[in-house]
């Protein structure tokens, strides 16, 4: 049986392989940029033919290859991987403040959530995203359109509900829920069976670090936490509190969109 020096030593080579791998992966596509710009200078600019298909390829490359893959790599490095309050994105930023405690089981939250009206999201599929970006522009009604995926514990959300607004997947109330780990207790002492990212949609636009589609949030994360807990306290047990659990801070999340919070976090009991 191998001892816990060896499986250590396992581990940081295959971690030293995936991160060398990573960024030889990110140098061939900033290879694959520089190329593109060569001819986007050189021949496209000159001639003016194809500029708009140039321009999209150049878009897509950057916003969906090599700007995502190097904020990965760089995530890795710079970025703890311990809780700190904040989930991450797939690329590896950080994103929205965890700004919910839940205690109950997985029922009691998915009742609490529908029976005020929210909508339990669809999963992440080439489906779903076709049909939000169609309901998106043609203005129409999805009420259970998926949301982006956000990691907490290194694992992406459990649920997620969303209620929109004007009947429009563009603006819309939206809660992802993370199972917390057995036996893991919150900084202070505190337990809580699920943590959750409460945030409201006000539009869609690009993603200020990657260039991505996305949908921008509304700075005010408070007041979206507590219209949440609004709707939740109708099936709780009791609601409280914990003021400053952590300390009040501006930032931006994952898209580049400003955030302010009073670092409160309520627990809400389901139970």
């Amino acid at each position: 049986m191998p001892s816990s020096e060896t499986k250590a030593k396992s581990s940081w080579y295959a971690n030293h392989f995936n991160n060398t791998l990573r960024l030889i992966c990110l140098l061939l596509l900033l290879a694959i940029a520089v190329v593109l710009y060569h001819i986007f200078i050189h021949d496209v600019l000159k001639t003016k033919e194809h500029y708009f298909t140039y321009f999209i390829i150049v878009w897509l490359l950057l916003a969906y290859g090599i700007l995502p893959h190097a904020y990965r790599w760089l995530s890795k490095i710079f970025l703890p991987n311990y809780f700190i309050g904040r989930t991450q994105t797939g690329d590896g930023m950080l994103g929205d403040p965890v700004n919910l405690a839940i205690l109950g089981n997985k029922k009691d939250l998915i009742n609490a959530m529908t029976v005020t009206g929210w909508h339990q999201a669809d999963k992440l599929s080439l489906k779903s995203s076709l049909r939000i970006i169609y309901a998106a522009v043609r203005g129409s009604h999805y009420p259970t359109a998926p949301v982006s995926s956000l990691f907490l514990f290194g694992l992406k959300q459990n649920l997620a509900f969303e209620k929109d607004v004007g009947g429009n997947p563009r603006k819309r109330h939206h809660a992802r829920f993370w199972k917390t780990p057995d036996n893991w207790w919150l900084p202070g002492g505190y337990k809580a069976d699920w943590l959750g990212a409460a945030t409201f949609d006000k539009n869609v636009g690009l993603s200020l670090f990657t260039g991505q589609v996305t949908h921008k949030i509304d700075s005010n994360v408070d007041k979206e936490r507590d219209f949440v807990v609004n709707d939740l306290q109708k099936s709780a047990e009791d609601v409280k509190y914990v003021q400053h659990f952590t300390t009040s801070y501006h930032s931006r999340n994952g898209g580049g969109d400003f955030i302010h919070t009073d670092g409160a976090l309520p627990f809400i009991n389901l139970k």
